[in-house]
């Protein structure tokens, strides 16, 4: 899964990775260097501008909340469990075959974390013994350094407990797409560290990379069964990297570059 991830970069760096054409500064959050459920988050998507005479979709960077809420639903309580969309069943679920069809975007990130649990304490837990487990979380990036450019869908949702004139009346959410981790060798890696992302967790948020960027933005594409499941396919293996960091992410009132700083070991003890 993907339940939290960093996103730092200035929107005007976005602006320029993704060719943006439209995008509104004063709205953008601020550098975020642990993202959670429910957050405002910046997504890529093709649009036509609203109430503009050109129908012509238009590239834009927009500010979305993290945790779809479908357009049906009757209020906006299950948000949080609405963060990621498996691909496998994404043409399936209700929640997000429409969105899947009509409303593709892409939410930027700089990677996201993932928890491991000790393996000590893997076994108490298969043994029934109540304690809590040590768990030491793991950043995960292009090994390049570039934008990890996460596959994601989004939907409007109208409250109907506001009136149509409130500025809340609608709102538009995003889930990210996840895939199953990759089993191939990390480009880089510790060598007392994961082989593979599949050793970390079993589920990862789907990469898309450059080439897939506009066929996956594309409006007019609504073949969900041919030319956009071919897009859900996993990007090549050996273009991340995964290294351990401080324990101090795992509590979401945290929040700095130095969430990020490599450890040189697991504070947790050998995991691997």
């Amino acid at each position: 899964m993907c339940g939290r991830y960093a996103a730092s970069r200035k929107p005007e760096d976005l602006a320029e990775v993704f060719g943006i054409e439209r995008w509104e500064p004063e709205q953008s959050p601020a550098p975020d260097w642990n993202v959670a459920p429910t957050k405002e988050v910046h997504v890529v998507l093709d649009r036509p501008l609203k109430d503009a005479a050109d129908p012509r979709p238009v590239r834009q960077l927009r500010v979305l909340r993290w945790g779809l809420v479908p357009s049906w639903a009757k209020n906006a309580e299950g948000a949080a469990r609405m963060i990621n969309a498996r691909s496998e069943t994404l043409a399936e679920k209700p929640s997000f075959r429409r969105p899947f069809a009509q409303r593709r975007c892409i939410v930027p990130a700089d990677g996201y974390y993932e928890w491991v649990t000790a393996p000590d304490e893997r076994q108490l837990e298969v043994e029934g013994r109540r304690k809590r487990a040590r768990k030491q979380p793991y950043f995960v990036l292009p090994c390049d350094g570039s934008v990890f450019a996460m596959a994601g869908i989004y939907e409007f949702w109208r409250d109907p407990a506001l009136p149509d004139a409130h500025p809340l009346a609608w709102r538009v959410t995003c889930s990210v797409i996840t895939t199953e981790a990759e089993t191939a060798p990390l480009g880089t890696a510790p060598a007392d560290g994961p082989r593979s992302l599949a050793e970390i967790h079993p589920r990862m948020p789907l990469m898309l990379t450059p080439d897939r960027w506009d066929a996956w933005l594309d409006p007019a594409d609504t073949d969900t069964e041919g030319s956009l499941r071919q897009l859900l396919a996993p990007p090549p293996g050996g273009l991340m990297r995964a290294y351990p960091v401080s324990t101090a992410v795992s509590n979401v009132r945290n929040n700095g570059p130095e969430l990020l700083t490599e450890l040189a070991a697991p504070e947790e003890g050998t995991l691997f």
